[in-house]
């Protein structure tokens, strides 16, 4: 693995990023951070390193709003506090938030961290949300993410494919790519979503003239991370960007799996990433690049984020970025 880069803060008004871009406070995109119920424990830690990847690019502005019952937060919670001045309960079991009301109008994209078990939102906001992408909001989902709310229609339609809470044959069919690199839709009975042990694998760029993945290597290194494998869903205007083999050394499918995609509902845009199970896969830059642009072009339909950064993993080596808390936000 390569050297370690630190994170540097983004401070000034008119910020030249570690990405070589300058953007002006008033013209950065308005990113929002959903979270506050996820399995995955680290979820505190990747919301901040979230955050911190989105800013350090000097195009987003980023805020966070958190359910006031979370799940699984433990001891991060006070490593990585909000600082916002509100009050939240770490219950032992997921609860709804009859408050949970984020207003996803305010922003330009809206990035979820919350994951399997989430208990429902609010019917209000579900609306809210469903009216929010379908007329013209970004959206992006980041690995357990797409194991939430199995039974929330529209949401499925988003994210395209999902795991886990329930999904199986009615929820759509598998979808992967072949040996010849031809799309399947696999319409046969089984449950949604399944991975075997975290391990590193090569991902292979399916779709080389998206913004999100041009200029990239055609393949390229992951750090150690869950692989999903047999997600379905209805995979409504899907593009997939990126697959990783599921190899059956690692109980995996043997199959080609999608592990970056892109989905239109509506006139909205939504990128879903599959990898970022915990900070070691986080600070992986080949996952810390594709999250930056497909956060972008979530938001505007564009990458002006082109930069290929010089520790940018190769075919057989990954490459990972340490990650440490801003002291100063």
């Amino acid at each position: 693995m390569k050297a370690f880069l630190p994170v540097l803060l983004v401070l000034s008004t008119v910020s030249t990023s570690v990405w070589g871009q300058e953007t002006a406070e008033k013209d950065k995109l308005r990113a929002l951070i959903i979270d506050g119920q996820n399995n995955h424990s680290a979820w505190p830690q990747t919301t901040m390193m979230t955050r911190s990847y989105l800013e350090q690019s000097g195009r987003f502005t980023v805020d966070i709003q958190r359910t006031q019952y979370t799940w699984k937060g433990g001891q991060l919670l006070q490593q990585f506090p909000l600082e916002d001045g509100k009050t939240y309960q770490d219950l032992e079991q997921p609860k709804p938030d009859p408050d949970f009301k984020p207003n996803f109008a305010d922003y330009d994209v809206v990035i979820s961290n919350f994951g399997w078990k989430a208990a429902p939102w609010p019917e209000s906001t579900q609306q809210a949300l469903e009216r929010y992408v379908r007329g013209g909001g970004g959206l992006v989902v980041i690995h357990a993410a797409n194991n939430s709310f199995g039974s929330w229609d529209a949401f499925n339609r988003m994210i395209g494919l999902g795991g886990w809470d329930g999904r199986d044959e009615s929820s759509g069919p598998y979808v992967y790519l072949d040996e010849s690199g031809k799309v399947v839709r696999d319409k046969s009975t089984g449950k949604g979503g399944a991975h075997g042990p975290a391990h590193e694998y090569r991902l292979v760029v399916r779709t080389p003239d998206h913004p999100i993945v041009r200029g990239l290597p055609s393949a390229w290194m992951h750090t150690k991370d869950e692989l999903y494998q047999q997600l379905r869903g209805p995979a409504e205007n899907m593009t997939i960007l990126a697959t990783a083999y599921a190899d059956p050394k690692y109980r995996g499918s043997d199959r080609h799996e999608p592990m970056l995609m892109t989905i239109d509902y509506g006139q909205g845009r939504i990128f879903h990433t599959t990898m970022g199970h915990d900070a070691v896969s986080f600070s992986g830059v080949g996952f810390i690049t594709t999250l930056v642009r497909g956060t972008e072009w979530a938001a505007t339909g564009e990458v002006t984020l082109t930069q290929v950064p010089q520790d940018f993993p190769t075919p057989t080596q990954s490459s990972a970025r340490e990650f440490s808390v801003p002291e100063v936000r």
